[in-house]
């Protein structure tokens, strides 16, 4: 092998410690979506250069903390190719040990910034999430996980959804329990929508559910979960 050049199982190696999700199939996955090109050895094995992996490396991480779909990264990494800086992309993450607080403007919804919309095909949720086929398909069919309305395409929320799952199928929770958590969040918000009603008939401008609203009641669900643990 080359100097400086290594195999698809140690790039595997050198990358796993930071994202835990990467395989060796996705690895090849980016590569057949023409995201990454590696040498080929005479034998056809791939051989991966440091640029490669800091390549893949940069494609991992805006996928793990921002949810970029692969068509944003792909204009990213041409930038890139022709020696531009890709946009900068703040975090979503805390610093490493910081406990998240929100401050009183966040939980008034005074600050609350809207995320970037995503548009992501079946065939980049099941890669981004790391959900086996089979898993997604369970999920599809309690409607946990669903296409935009009217679309092929899905959005943060099945993103999101799909992540938690396969990471709670690691405590035995499945798409059962999470139909449980879906009719009880359906209950919740018709309770909700009662209660506000009053307000929306006085104020005819507010045609729906204040987000205002939405993201109070889930600063409260989340503290009365947490106040149900055990300390």
């Amino acid at each position: 092998m080359a100097i400086g050049l290594r195999s698809i199982g140690q790039v595997l190696a050198v990358l796993k410690p930071e994202f835990e999700d990467v395989s060796i199939s996705k690895i090849r996955f980016l590569e057949s979506e023409g995201l990454i090109s590696p040498e080929r050895a005479p034998s056809g094995y791939r051989r991966y250069a440091e640029s490669d992996i800091e390549r893949l490396r940069y494609i991992l991480d805006v996928q793990k903390n921002h949810y970029l779909p692969l068509k944003v990264i792909r204009e990213h990494l041409d930038m890139m190719d022709r020696g531009q800086e890709p946009p900068v992309l703040g975090t979503n993450r805390p610093a490493e040990g910081a406990t998240p607080v929100e401050s009183p403007a966040a939980i008034s919804g005074q600050a609350h910034a809207p995320k970037r919309a995503i548009r992501i095909t079946r065939r980049e949720l099941l890669e981004l999430s790391g959900l086996a086929e089979a898993a997604l398909s369970d999920l599809e069919k309690h409607q946990l996980v669903v296409p935009r309305r009217g679309t092929i395409y899905y959005g943060r929320d099945a993103l999101t959804v799909a992540v938690i799952a396969r990471k709670l199928a690691a405590f035995g929770m499945d798409a059962r329990h999470l139909r449980v958590v879906k009719q009880a969040a359906e209950r919740e918000v018709g309770l909700i929508e009662q209660a506000v009603a009053p307000h929306l008939r006085r104020n005819p401008s507010a045609r729906t559910l204040p987000a205002d609203v939405m993201q109070l009641v889930l600063h409260a669900h989340a503290a009365i979960m947490r106040s149900q643990l055990p300390q």
